[in-house]
């Protein structure tokens, strides 16, 4: 028997997991020393032991990732979605060790060397979702939901084909969506519990208003693209698809409802076609009240369904985030100063600012450094600071060159605490623009409307910051979007 001495090389068939942490280089830049202890914390306390709770292995790391593979796309679809949660669940309780991941997974056949470093296309995929993926999200393969659709109790957006760089196919993709685990099931349907210092919202299966169970799947998919569009709000909590479809077709009380999920807000709604048309309407319900405080309708041509729901996604998530918060700053008005949370006064202190009085600023001020005291990590309480500084400095109440210098401070600081905060990133990089750094500001600000496109404030001062580097037609688009946004954008209900 002839041996040529040449080895076969090894194969098998793996769910692939690739995953990097935003912002990496921001942190690095900032903090070095300091991003890396989070990084190997992050490792140490999460990533290993829930990949090992799934029979995974990490295959290998890098600065700003990990990769590892899994013999099940059902492991490690559950394994994602677990680390994600605990992320969510550290960014809250300890704000300062904040990191946020993109996840993306793909099934297919891999080389293993004899390191066990793996290679193919079954990596590259799942490599090129993670870099498509949102920051905080988890995309996978047409291939991986194919396997696991229907066996685990996540929602899926389908994203459409996607062309991915180095690979030839266009590859079907799909959005992962979760939630935080005390929302995902529910001892007793009247279960009673504490409501949550953060706002929180659960969307209720829209209504198929149009006679035609055939139309059942257009009130399902803008149910599931508003949930898919508030979650992209940091500070909303927003209870998922498995937990709100439970209501599906019955008669409810919102109060009952809003108590089972544990929630302060009810957004619900209609779907009605006739022919060509389509008619889309929704309220948002002040749960503990019963007051309605937002109601639109949308007519449309109905020629392509998921443009006319992507469009109106977007319209309501514009639309019904300054109420919320306006409702918020209202409901911590009207507590006892001592009963009222970081969060609390921080959306006090925007209602404040917006006003662009002195005395106004004046007092958001001192309610966002009371905020700070209480919670020195809140890097939100930061960024808005810097922003009350701005409007402070831009009204000639103190001397422009420390205004701009505190509010690039307070800015930065936000960053370091938390480097993916929509607020911090915004401020941060209206200074820059302030200061001439053109590109590092549109950078910045274009970083944060990556959070929530549907972001009226932001997309207003991004195209100030288009206009000062002289970008004249992109500043024009970015200020009608944001008009359309929002119409209130410069009154008080803003976000």
């Amino acid at each position: 028997m002839i041996n040529s001495g040449k080895q076969k090389v090894q194969r098998r068939l793996a769910a692939i997991l690739a995953a990097d942490v935003v912002g990496f280089s921001t942190q690095m830049g900032q903090d070095d020393e300091g991003t890396l202890a989070k990084i190997k914390s992050l490792r140490r306390e999460i990533i290993e032991p829930r990949v090992s709770d799934h029979q995974g292995r990490v295959v290998k790391t890098t600065g700003d990732g990990f990769l590892a593979e899994f013999a099940s796309p059902l492991e490690a679809v559950q394994c994602a979605a677990e680390i994600q949660r605990d992320l969510a669940a550290r960014a809250t309780q300890k704000p300062s060790q904040a990191l946020h991941l993109r996840i993306g997974i793909n099934i297919g056949d891999i080389i293993i060397e004899e390191d066990g470093d793996i290679y193919g296309d079954g990596v590259n995929v799942a490599a090129r979702l993670e870099q498509l993926a949102t920051p905080g999200g988890i995309w996978v393969s047409g291939k991986v939901y194919e396997e696991i659709r229907g066996k685990l109790p996540l929602s899926f957006e389908d994203k459409g084909e996607q062309q991915v760089k180095n690979i030839a196919k266009s590859i079907r993709v799909y959005n992962v969506s979760i939630a935080s685990p005390q929302h995902t099931t529910f001892d007793s349907p009247h279960t009673t519990l504490s409501p949550p210092d953060m706002p929180s919202i659960a969307v209720l299966p829209f209504s198929n208003m149009s006679g035609d169970p055939e139309r059942e799947f257009l009130a399902d998919g803008m149910t599931e693209d508003l949930i898919t569009g508030l979650s992209r709000l940091r500070w909303l909590l927003v209870i998922s698809r498995t937990s709100t479809f439970v209501y599906k077709g019955k008669g409810i009380d919102v109060r009952q409802v809003a108590r089972d999920l544990n929630v302060r807000y009810i957004l619900e709604g209609s779907v009605r076609t006739s022919g060509k048309h389509i008619r889309i309407t929704g309220q948002l319900i002040d749960a503990e009240s019963g007051k309605h405080i937002w109601a639109e309708r949308y007519d449309r041509l109905l020629e392509d369904v998921f443009a006319v729901q992507d469009e109106i996604t977007e319209n309501v998530v514009a639309a019904i985030e300054p109420h919320l918060y306006a409702e918020e700053g209202y409901r911590a008005q009207s507590k006892p100063p001592e009963s009222v949370t970081t969060w609390g006064l921080v959306v006090s202190a925007l209602t404040l600012s917006n006003k662009a009085t002195r005395k106004s600023n004046e007092e958001a001020q001192v309610l966002l450094r009371r905020a700070i005291s209480l919670e020195p990590s809140y890097a939100r309480a930061y960024a808005v600071l810097s922003w009350a500084t701005w409007w402070q400095t831009f009204c000639y109440w103190r001397p422009g060159e420390e205004g701009f210098r505190e509010m690039g401070e307070l800015a930065k600081h936000a960053l370091a605490i938390d480097p993916s905060e929509p607020w911090g990133m915004m401020t941060y990089g209206f200074y820059l623009s302030t200061m001439g750094h053109h590109d590092r500001a549109l950078e910045q600000m274009n970083g944060a409307l990556g959070f929530n496109p549907s972001w009226a404030l932001g997309r207003t001062m991004y195209g100030v910051a288009l206009l000062r580097a002289g970008y004249f037609a992109e500043a024009v688009t970015e200020t009608g979007k944001a008009i359309r946004m929002s119409p209130l954008i410069h009154s008080l209900e803003y976000t």
